[in-house]
This record gives C-alpha cells, structure tokens and sequence, in this order.
C-alpha cells in the first residue's frame, strides 16, 4: 500500500478496493513493525504449531519440534514466548518426585493384553525408547521389534526425546517391512507415541495401536527385556565419550 502511495494511488482508493479500513494502516505507518518482531511472529507461530500437536510438551520439547520446523531459537527464548502466551505442558509444574505426576490418557486400547505372541510377520510390533548417558550427555533410542521373528525391524537415535524420534522409527521400521497394513503397534503411555505426529504415521501406513496400562511395566514388558539386554551387554560394558 506503501508502495502504491508512493506511485500516486491514493490510499483511501487502495483501501476501498482492498476493503480495509485507512486507521490500522496509519497506525502501522506511524509505528512499523520491526524486523525483530517479525522473527518473534515466526517463531510464536512455530512455538504455537509444536504446543497445539503435542499438549504435553514442555518449552525445550516445543524448542526442538520449532528448530526441526526452521525457526531457530534458544531454549530460553522459547520459554519467554511460550509464558507470554500461556502455552504451558498439560502435565503442569512438577510437585516433587511421585508428586502430582498425570499419566497420560491412553489414545489406543490395549489389544495385545500382555499376550507377546504372532503367527506371522508383520502382525504385532512392539516399541518403546531407553536412553543412556555419554560423555555430551544423554542419548535416546527409540526401537520397534516384530513379536514374530524377535527382531528390531526399525530404530532412531536423537539426543531429545522427542515425537519425531518414534515417528521415524516408525518410518524405518514400515520402510523396511513394506506392506504393514494390519500390523498391531503396542507401546506405552509416553508422549511421544500419544501425539498427533505418531498417530498420522500410524493412519498413514494404515496400522492400529495399542497401549497399555499406567504403571504397569509387563504390559510391555517384551520391549523392556530387549533394552535390558541392549544395556548390560553393549552400552554398559564401557563408557561412550561421544553419541558416536
């Protein structure tokens, strides 16, 4: 409109045309936006998109969900714009260990009723995400296994527990099987397998989920033997200076 004023166009012409009043206008030119704002708006938009996906992130999750989206920003400055917004976790503030800690609502009956058996491949997976510490700090692994074969089919390694660490290894493991249609998905009640990006992966390959109960470790109790074994065979053996 600027721009157009400057050409000779009167603004109330552009305005009438547009059909926008001249005042917000006026007000703008009196007051522009700044180039900084405009890269708050972004990231506010970014935040926002994360925070309406996953409730139940706090702001360092909603950061990484951000960055990975391209709006580059520091823990910190997520948690600014998250409070000045009110987008704060479901899960609340922390009240002590044990204390005040929501499990998460199931999103998915629990079709497999701690019965780890298959009679063919590609019928019941299972998944779950361990984590372990190296010298730059913690690592988490999120693995899928077939109950039918007893074997990992797909995986995924990120320094952040974050939804997209279950999707991709959703992804990997659907890639490697191809046709999974059918196939039962039973995890936990974790965040990441409750969101709304593990659930389109889900809808996406046409896959049904299941979940246990809160609290209840043999409900999943397959997966966690695997990770068990994963930790006192291989990764406790030594240390690991580096994710590497």
């Amino acid at each position: 409109m600027k721009e157009l004023a400057g050409s000779g166009i009167p603004v109330t012409v552009t305005c009438r045309v547009l059909k926008l009043s001249r005042q917000p206008y006026y007000r703008w030119l009196a007051a522009p936006i700044t180039p900084s704002e405009v890269v708050e708006a972004y990231r506010a938009n970014a935040l926002f998109d994360a925070h309406k996906d996953d409730p139940e992130f706090g702001h360092r999750l909603l950061a990484d969900e951000a960055r990975d989206a391209g709006e580059a920003m520091a823990d910190r400055t997520a948690w600014r714009i998250a409070a000045s917004n009110g987008w704060w976790s479901s899960f609340g503030k922390k009240m002590g260990r044990g204390k005040g800690k929501k499990p998460g609502l199931p999103v998915h009956d629990d079709l497999v009723g701690r019965d780890f058996t298959a009679d063919e491949p590609n019928q019941l997976w299972l998944t779950d995400i361990t984590e372990h510490w190296t010298g730059e700090g913690k690592l988490y692994l999120c693995a899928v296994k077939d109950v039918f074969s007893n074997k990992i089919v797909g995986y995924s390694i990120d320094s952040r527990m974050k939804s997209t660490l279950a999707v991709r290894a959703l992804e990997n493991a659907a890639q490697m099987r191809g046709d999974v249609a059918g196939c039962v998905v039973h995890s936990d009640r974790g965040s990441q397998f409750r969101s709304r990006k593990f659930l389109r992966a889900l809808s996406r390959h046409r896959m049904v989920g299941s979940m246990g109960r809160v609290g209840a470790a043999g409900d999943n109790a397959a997966m966690e033997s695997f990770f068990a074994l994963l930790q006192k065979n291989v990764l406790n053996r030594r240390p690991w200076a580096t994710p590497r």
